[in-house]
């Protein structure tokens, strides 16, 4: 791997600004992906709760709908952790919202999945498919069900 991709990559998870920074004057491809799992520095970031790292590479031109070898976004990653703030970020710069990873599973059903419940009602307030199912045929409100997730079952059904 290049020094500059590992450099990235590290700056993203760790959110240092300056070196971001200067990485991004450079030219710098903020759209890199790590050779293991394809993890963009944007992922990266959003994954880390790293937001002004994330703001700064949506700047810079990292593409808010890359995916890793999984099919995972980073939308799907702040949903996974419970980042609303990150995900408010992406859905405003047109991360889409019912783009589905290998499994079928969308960033509405990794919240509803992991009891990130603002997630839950912040997916479903901005538009997210409730009826998308994954690959065993399963929607988010399934998902809460066999989760016994009574507040995700409330707001989905």
């Amino acid at each position: 791997m290049e020094i500059s991709t590992e450099v990235i990559l590290h700056a993203a998870r760790l959110g240092e600004i300056p070196v971001l920074s200067e990485l991004i004057r450079l030219g710098t491809d903020v759209n890199v992906q790590e050779k293991q799992r394809g993890h963009t520095p944007l992922i990266i970031a959003c994954y880390n709760n790293q937001y002004e790292a994330a703001r700064m590479l949506l700047d810079a031109g990292a593409n808010v709908n890359a995916f890793d070898y999984g099919g995972n976004t980073a939308l799907m990653g702040a949903a996974f952790k419970g980042y609303s703030d990150i995900a408010m970020l992406l859905i405003d710069r047109g991360a889409i919202l019912d783009m589905q990873h290998g499994n079928g599973g969308t960033a509405l059903m990794f919240a509803t999945m992991f009891g990130r419940n603002e997630l839950v009602k912040l997916l479903k307030a901005q538009g997210a498919d409730l009826n998308l199912t994954d690959a065993r045929g399963l929607t988010a409100l399934d998902l809460a069900i066999q989760q016994n997730n009574t507040m995700a079952i409330e707001l989905l059904s």
